[in-house]
């Protein structure tokens, strides 16, 4: 009796029974490391897949067309050029780093590469500034909002059509150029331009040619008689609005001389040279001068009827019409000319990438402190302060990427330049993704000096490349 109820105490309940005790026994759970449960040996048939080893799979599967396109797009077309850059013209010769030199002896390559240097300098750093001045500017002014889509309209515009309005803009005619237009308008608001362009007399005319297009009286003039200049050769278009019909002044009795300039032309014809006809205009604003023994001794200004009245102290000296009455009027400056193509362009490229800057900085300004600026203020700092010592150096982060996001994009500027600069300024204008582009694809075109152009264009952009990306590692880092 012993024995048994030993035994039988040593045994469990059933599972599906409750002791007499009141207290319930829980099931055995199925283990937690998902191995089948059961006898040593049960359920070893069974393979099972790796989930990771899949997942790697899948993953590959999807990336493959990228990685094909990568390679042949990328990879592919990188590591030929270089490769091709080691080759002749032809393609079929070994020609080592022949091409490479050549881009520092040729003098189209060399100043290729020093615009694309000015362009690396300045651009970026132009339109960066621009963009961060409008980005303070606009929080500050009511239609903050407007201004900076006007500012940022340009970036919808292709280089093609930006390059075509800037072509017209620099354009050298003053009625089709805006920026000669206004150049114009503002020089001869301060300076007098010549009123008589290509103007001259006839060989029946009183005035001979005196050399530097200058005209000079054939005699010399006498008191009490009234000297005639006529001139030809300018058109009645062209003659000052207010000028009047000229008339012969008459005779002065106290030794002065008076004289008249004028249009020795009738519209329609009938006129008789040397003759002042009813329907000729005086040349309002000529400059005459008296000249004895090589120096001016008195010299006077025609009125709107030509007639000019001179001292007694001109009296036996000869007249003459200086060059400044006939040199051709100030058209401006020459935009697109070997001088200022290359900043007229970059002008260009600023106006177009300005907008891109100032709404990046303007995204960044935005997520500045505000507590900051405002205890700066309260602690005395003008607006200057506060802008250079704690809005600038907070932006740091954004201008860094405004910055080396366009010196990228200016090392590889081509369109601007290829449709601003005409063909006699081109060499002038040449950047080196224009200058690839020529050699490439030119009349004389070689592969070799094109891939090696390609080539130093890579080595360019990769140490920007890899500034932009240790910058981009530090951030995450914080």
């Amino acid at each position: 009796m012993t024995t048994a109820a030993a035994g039988g105490a040593d045994e469990a309940p059933p599972a599906d029974k409750q002791p007499s005790g009141g207290t319930s026994v829980p099931a055995p759970r199925e283990p937690v490391s998902g191995k089948p449960s059961g006898p040593p040996g049960a359920g070893q048939g069974r393979t099972r897949t790796s989930v990771t080893g899949t997942r790697r799979a899948v993953a590959a599967l999807f990336l493959l067309p990228a990685l094909v396109l990568l390679g042949a797009l990328v990879v592919y077309p990188i590591v030929y050029s270089v490769y091709r850059s080691f080759f002749d013209q032809a393609g079929t010769g070994f020609a080592g780093l022949d091409n490479y030199k050549a881009l520092f002896t040729d003098d189209t390559i060399r100043t290729a590469v020093k615009n694309n240097a000015i362009w690396v300098v300045f651009a970026p750093t132009v339109a960066t500034a621009l963009g961060l001045i409008f980005a303070v500017l606009t929080e500050r002014i009511r239609w903050g909002t407007a201004f900076k889509l006007v500012v940022f309209m340009p970036m919808a515009i292709s280089m093609l059509a930006a390059g075509i309005i800037f072509r017209l803009v620099y354009d050298q005619a003053p009625e089709r150029g805006v920026a000669n237009a206004v150049w114009v308008g503002v020089h001869d608001t301060f300076a007098e331009s010549a009123g008589f362009p290509k103007a001259h007399p006839l060989p029946v005319h009183p005035l001979k040619a005196a050399g530097g297009g200058a005209f000079v009286t054939k005699v010399p003039v006498r008191a009490g008689e009234p000297v005639q200049l006529p001139l030809v050769g300018v058109l009645p278009a062209k003659m000052p609005g207010d000028a009047k019909p000229a008339k012969a002044p008459a005779p002065a009795d106290d030794g002065r001389i008076t004289g008249t300039a004028w249009l020795d032309f009738t519209k329609g014809g009938g006129g008789k040279p040397n003759v002042i006809d009813a329907r000729e205009l005086g040349l309002k604003g000529i400059k005459v001068e008296a000249v004895r023994g090589g120096e001016v001794v008195a010299s006077a200004t025609a009125g709107a009827d030509g007639v000019f009245t001179l001292p007694a102290s001109a009296d036996g000296a000869e007249l003459r019409l200086p060059a400044s009455n006939f040199k051709e009027p100030y058209n401006g400056v020459d935009w697109l000319g070997p001088s200022f193509v290359t900043p007229g362009i970059i002008g260009s490229y600023v106006w177009m990438w300005a907008g891109f800057a100032m709404v990046l900085i303007a995204a960044g300004l935005a997520g500045l402190p505000r507590e900051l600026l405002e205890a700066a203020r309260v602690d005395g700092a003008n607006e200057w302060q506060v802008f250079r010592r704690i809005t600038v150096p907070m932006l740091a982060p954004v201008l860094a990427v405004v910055l080396v996001t366009l010196m990228i994009n200016v090392l590889k500027v081509f369109d601007l330049v290829f449709i601003i600069a005409p063909g006699s300024s081109q060499d002038d204008a040449n950047v080196l993704a224009l200058q690839l582009y020529r050699s490439s694809f030119g009349t004389d075109a070689d592969l070799g000096i094109g891939s090696a152009i390609a080539v130093l264009l890579l080595l360019l952009v990769v140490p920007v490349m890899l500034f932009n990306i240790r910058r981009i590692r530090k951030e995450g880092r914080r």
